[in-house]
């Protein structure tokens, strides 16, 4: 496939990751075992996969939790946790949820890594003429901390992150601020990312070429009516 005239990227589960969350949730869980008499790590990470995927899947929270200033999405994953552990009885649930929530974010923090390949295929794709663009939601000084600790930075001819705008994905603002940015026009344009909804369905609907960045393999959900204009499970595939 002809490369694009330009490229838009997603950062987190398309550049670099953090883990999947559910492991961690079931690692952490049996950690604490033994102040959860009685509770299934299993099912203590279910219950919790369950309410964090409710919570972030209203966009207008999500946003104000992201944005919040002083770790509103560290503040609104203890509150998560502490409801959890209220429901099961555990006393101090709040104390118990405060240590769960920071080991649970050092374990993702420790394990944030770049995709393999990933940054191979940014610098090839750069070194062939193809402008890149990073479009990333978030607040800015925890993405911009991500992209000097992965040295990604000068990888992109535009960066672009939520926190230091008054839009972001899905807003269609979010894209055409990036095409402009870039000189780039939406036919000759590709959005990778991770997201169906923010990184294929949005952009596809301005005319922009939407490839889904699959890495767990999974396949498209059996419910979902986005229909990605092409799958890659890895970045070193956009070369091919």
């Amino acid at each position: 496939m002809p490369l694009p005239q330009a490229i838009l990227f997603d950062l987190d589960d398309t550049i670099i990751t953090e883990g999947e969350r559910y492991p961690i949730l079931v690692q952490v869980a049996s950690e604490f075992g033994e102040s959860l008499p009685g509770h299934d790590p299993v099912a203590v990470a279910d219950r919790l996969e369950a309410a964090l995927t409710h919570y972030w899947a209203d966009p207008e929270k999500a946003r104000e939790t992201r944005l919040r200033a002083n770790g509103g999405i560290r503040e609104a994953r203890h509150r998560i946790v502490t409801d959890a552990f209220t429901s099961f009885g555990v006393t101090d649930a709040g104390g118990l949820a405060s240590i769960f929530s920071s080991r649970f974010t050092e374990l993702r923090a420790v394990g944030a890594r770049e995709f393999d390949g990933a940054r191979h295929t940014l610098e090839t794709l750069r070194n062939t003429g193809v402008k890149l663009g990073l479009v990333t939601n978030g607040a800015a000084q925890i993405q911009r901390a991500k992209l000097e600790r992965f040295s990604l930075t000068s990888l992109f001819d535009h960066i672009q992150i939520e926190g230091e705008h008054a839009f972001g994905k899905p807003d269609p603002r979010a894209y055409s601020h990036a095409l402009e940015a870039l000189g780039a026009d939406p036919a000759s344009t590709w959005m990778v990312g991770d997201n169906l909804e923010w990184e294929v369905a949005a952009p596809q609907r301005l005319g922009i070429f939407a490839i889904w960045h699959d890495h767990l393999g999974r396949g498209l959900p059996a419910n979902t009516s986005v229909h990605p204009d092409r799958i890659i499970r890895k970045l070193p595939e956009l070369l091919v």
